[in-house]
């Protein structure tokens, strides 16, 4: 499905959460185009994989919004979405805020910690806002592996008002003003049962043989009881939720590191069993990476056609 098509999303956003958001929307079906600053994205040269992957398939013209905002808003007149992650009041200034677009368009500011409260202006990152979400409560001082606060909180979280005011839009023909909090959607994040960080042995990750590891997510008795029944402990089947964990996590542990990885995973593979592997990012890509959507463009590879197309639209 590409339900966006003949959309034009215009991101003038920095770093991950923005370039996260307009590649789903791109994915979707929209045109996506980047305005990017004299020098371009930082994410360009402080993470340059991650940038030509979210990059790939996009637009880019280089504007010095400081100096002359005039393109980006002439852009920004004939889009059908705005994203933007300065700090409250900084689009504004740069000509370029919610009251410049037209009424039709879906404004989203992706931000820190939304407007108002004494937070608003503070600066910060993912770890920031997880931090200030109690999120890290249970894992400080290990950083989590995933930006939660820049990808789900933010990212998605964008995509998913986006995506409503879209629909919105459809019905009533007017545009919206969106603000998105990563530090509000963080907090949304946070586990509520202790089953899924409190040590239960049918929800964790055990060693194999050969340094590999295995996921075991069987939270439901079926599943659990199946799990050991094939690994030859039965008797462990009823010991699912009981108070005193360790033993039974002990026992599996000794089990599971008998086998490498790739024993484990042929026995529960035709199995109606909730187990896995921790794949390697190659592994992970040679079954789930999306299809390529082109080429990242080099920076300001298309300010020059967007101004011809421009002048003629003017």
């Amino acid at each position: 499905m590409q339900p966006l098509s003949g959309m034009l999303v215009v991101d003038f956003s920095r770093y991950l959460p923005g370039a996260f958001a307009s590649r789903e929307l791109l994915e979707l079906g929209a045109r996506v185009v980047c305005i990017e600053p004299p020098g371009g994205d930082p994410m360009r040269s402080t993470a340059p994989a991650w940038d030509a992957a979210l990059r790939t398939g996009k637009e880019s013209l280089e504007v010095d919004l400081k100096r002359d905002p005039a393109p980006a808003l002439e852009l920004m007149r004939e889009a059908d979405v705005v994203l933007e992650s300065f700090r409250p009041g900084v689009a504004s200034r740069l000509g370029i805020g919610p009251e410049h677009a037209r009424k039709r368009t879906v404004y989203c500011s992706i931000s820190g910690f939304g407007l108002g409260g004494r937070h608003e202006q503070r600066a910060g990152h993912d770890v920031n806002y997880l931090g200030w979400a109690g999120a890290l409560a249970d894992t400080a001082p290990s950083l989590p592996p995933v930006q939660a606060a820049d990808l789900a909180a933010g990212a998605l979280g964008a995509v998913t008002e986006v995506l409503a005011a879209l629909v919105s839009r459809g019905r009533t023909g007017e545009g919206a003003r969106i603000v998105v909090s990563m530090t509000h959607g963080s907090h949304k994040l946070l586990p509520r049962t202790p089953v899924l960080t409190g040590g239960f042995a049918c929800y964790a990750i055990y060693a194999c043989a050969d340094d590999r590891w295995l996921t075991v997510g069987a939270l439901e008795p079926k599943f659990f009881a199946r799990i050991c029944e094939l690994v030859g402990r039965p008797e462990l089947a009823h010991r699912q939720y009981d108070a005193e964990q360790a033993e039974v996590r002990a026992v599996l542990a000794a089990v599971f590191a008998e086998q490498p990885l790739a024993h484990w995973l042929a026995l529960f593979d035709r199995e109606d069993v909730c187990v896995g592997p921790v794949a390697t990012p190659a592994e992970a890509a040679g079954e789930f990476a999306s299809a390529t959507l082109g080429r990242a463009p080099a920076l300001g590879e298309h300010t020059a056609s967007w101004r011809r197309e421009l002048g003629e639209l003017g």
